[in-house]
């Protein structure tokens, strides 16, 4: 067991923002009169702790942060806590207005110092309830809120017993669990191998909470801590012993037993909740061999290979690992991922985002003591497959006894990963575990993995499950949904109005055309018959671009006043045309029936002419009606010269006209010959 850490009485202290001087401590509260414990322990960095960077930026912020406290006749040397809260106000607001304030705003911290991290849950409110009391009496003169405050907390402490400390419902691991998923775990076995861990965020106490959050995951480490505010400290190894004793009826029995804590904070380790880059020396010092340190200034990140393994953007939930050898050892079973996706799924299942700390059932799994149980069984697992495996690898096999173990078929520890078991091996913490516990702990404790085993089919269903879940898909389509939404009705009315505009400038471009050329575009007369000729050269040829603008115009929204014009125009021509048709035909009809009296007039005709060699008989007045038709299909242009054939045939007297010369008469008209 380690030695008790040097009594300390709850000191508060006022941290202020000169304009010229920067952040300096103005006033102690809790510590004996005349003394001041800043320049005792030299901490000159304890302003710049409690004042964090961007701390102006909020109505209200929070930092937490490590202090050394030198040895005295008390004790050794040993680690103190602090934790700030931090606020602004207007310098118009002041009553008193002193003469140093020149700025347009007062910022001030008050402070509390405490020796174990684990009551700041409990002095958080009080802490911001004092603070924003002091600062409505916009009078920072009157200090006596300040002091009833530190009485208050140091009475507190006194009559708080050991059990109702073990309680960390501040440090919220269902949040970070359901931030980093399983990723989480990646975290926990990091801090185990001890490297220089750097946490990113722009906000100051998530960035602390969250560090805690993974400290507290071992369990028993956070009230073990005294060697952690300096790389120097190594208290705690010098003090521990091995246990001696078991009671399995007593958890911190157990856990001492198994050798729990880990100490992962002893000679050559950091932890700096917030460190201010004034420290950044410290952490660049070759003595400083690990450390889980934050930071709110985003310069750290320009420089991440220089001081970190590992970072943790909080922002953004990332995690970036620079060390090659360290992502090869922090890589996931398969009995890991099913272990931490169990625990993901409980807290999935019962999140409530208006109050992430409680489950929504306000039951036990998915809770905060819940996930605390699960992580000491895993811890506990894995010590004790540990130390199975170095058996095995230690001992012969044949002067093993593992009868109780005859149903394993492999290591156990394998199921943990053994790159990592073999990076853990090489770290200060466990060679100190290794040396002060049994080496057949797995005598009483299972040395299995919770979640045993290899990669199976439901292992596979679950991650699909939860990568899919993770897309948050009908959030996603929500916002598309709506964004496309607008877009379309945006774009409906663009376009409507593009069509409205066209049209109405078809229309305008048509009116001024018809205006133009109102000539060519009316009818033409009733009965006047153009040809195709002379219909394209009275018509204007149009330009290439009115015609193919005219085109489109048509073919989108056809003009129904030209066309009734056009079929009118059409029709007209046609009665015109088959008119003349008509009278030609009456006259024609006229001709043929002079022609069947002359024919009557005339000789029979000798059996020796041929039929179609002399006029003949004329044929019945239906055949030349026939006849006449089939003149008419054939060529409007030849009735004229048929009809005056026909009237020099019959125009002459037949009185006094000898037979030879009606004869001959008839020849020359090409009617026919006769022979003599």
């Amino acid at each position: 067991m380690a030695a008790d850490t040097p009594q300390w009485t709850p000191a508060i202290c006022v941290v202020g923002f000169h304009h010229a001087r920067g952040p300096e401590i103005e006033s102690w509260f809790g510590v004996p009169e005349g003394t001041d414990p800043a320049v005792d322990n030299d901490w000159s960095f304890l302003p710049f702790m409690a004042l964090s960077d961007g701390a102006h930026a909020a109505t209200e912020d929070f930092s937490y942060f490590t202090l050394r406290k030198k040895a005295t006749d008390d004790g050794p040397a040993t680690s103190l806590f602090g934790m700030s809260c931090t606020r602004q106000l207007d310098a118009r607001d002041l009553l008193n207005k002193p003469d140093d304030v020149t700025r347009s705003t007062v910022q001030k911290s008050v402070v509390i110092v405490a020796k174990s991290p684990h009551v700041f849950t409990a002095w958080r409110e009080k802490l911001s309830l004092v603070t924003r009391a002091w600062f409505m009496q916009r009078k920072f003169t009157n200090t006596t809120i300040l002091k009833e405050f530190q009485e208050n907390l140091e009475e507190g402490e006194n009559n708080t017993s050991d059990e109702e400390r073990d309680h960390f419902v501040g440090i919220s691991l269902r949040e970070f669990i359901h931030e980093f998923k399983h990723q989480a775990l990646v975290l926990f076995k990091c801090c185990l191998l001890q490297p220089k861990m750097l946490f990113f965020g722009s906000k100051c106490e998530k960035l602390c909470m969250m560090q805690f959050a993974l400290v507290s995951l071992i369990p028993g480490l956070i009230r073990k801590l005294e060697d952690c505010a300096d790389p120097e400290l190594d208290n705690y190894e010098k003090t521990l012993v091995a246990p001696t004793s078991l009671k399995t009826s007593d958890r911190t029995s157990l856990l001492a037993y198994v050798g729990l804590p880990i100490q992962i904070f002893g000679k050559g380790s950091l932890f700096g909740p917030y460190t201010p880059l004034q420290q950044l020396d410290v952490l660049a010092d070759f003595g400083t061999k690990s450390y889980i340190v934050g930071s709110t200034n985003s310069l750290l990140l320009q420089q991440k290979d220089r001081y970190s393994d590992i970072i943790v953007n909080l922002d953004d939930s990332t995690i970036s690992i620079t060390s090659t050898s360290l992502r090869t050892a922090l890589s996931l079973t398969a009995a890991d991922r099913r272990w931490i996706d169990m625990i993901y799924q409980e807290i999935v299942s019962s999140w409530d985002p208006a109050n992430p700390a409680r489950p929504s059932h306000l039951g036990f799994k998915g809770s905060e003591d819940y996930i605390r149980i699960l992580f000491e069984q895993y811890m506990i697992a894995l010590l004790s497959a540990t130390k199975f495996h170095l058996y095995l690898t230690s001992v012969p096999a044949h002067k093993r006894s593992l009868s109780a173990f005859s149903d394993l078929e492999a290591d156990p520890s394998l199921d943990f990963s053994e790159p990592w078991l073999d990076a853990w091996k090489t770290t200060s913490s466990f060679a100190l575990w290794n040396r002060l516990t049994d080496a057949h702990l797995f005598d009483l404790v299972d040395p299995r993995h919770p979640t045993a085993g290899g990669f199976s089919i439901d292992d596979f269903n679950r991650r699909f499950a939860q990568q899919f879940h993770d897309l948050q898909l009908d959030e996603r389509f929500a916002s598309s949904r709506e964004v496309l939404g607008k877009s379309l009705a945006s774009g409906q009315k663009k376009v409507s109005a593009a069509i409205n505009t066209m049209w109405a400038d078809f229309e305008a471009r048509r009116a001024a055309r018809a205006r133009t050329h109102g000539d060519a575009l009316s009818p033409p007369p009733t009965g006047l018959q153009l040809s195709p000729a002379t219909s394209a050269a009275s018509s204007p040829a149009p330009s290439p671009a009115s015609a193919s603008f005219l085109d489109s115009a048509r073919s989108r929204a056809p003009d129904f006043s030209a066309a009734q014009a056009a079929a009118s125009a059409a029709g007209q021509k046609a009665g015109a045309y088959f008119s003349s048709w008509g009278s030609w035909a009456a006259e024609r009809r006229k001709g043929w029936g002079a022609k069947a009296i002359l024919a009557e007039n005339l000789p029979a005709r000798p059996a020796s002419v041929p039929v179609g060699g002399a006029f003949g008989k004329l044929p019945a007045e239906g055949g030349m009606k026939e006849k006449g038709e089939s003149e008419i299909n054939g060529s409007v242009g030849a009735a004229g010269e048929v009809e005056s054939e026909k009237r020099r045939s019959v125009g002459s007297p037949r009185k006094g006209v000898r037979r030879g010369a009606s004869k001959e008469s008839v020849g020359s008209d090409g009617i026919g010959r006769l022979d003599a």
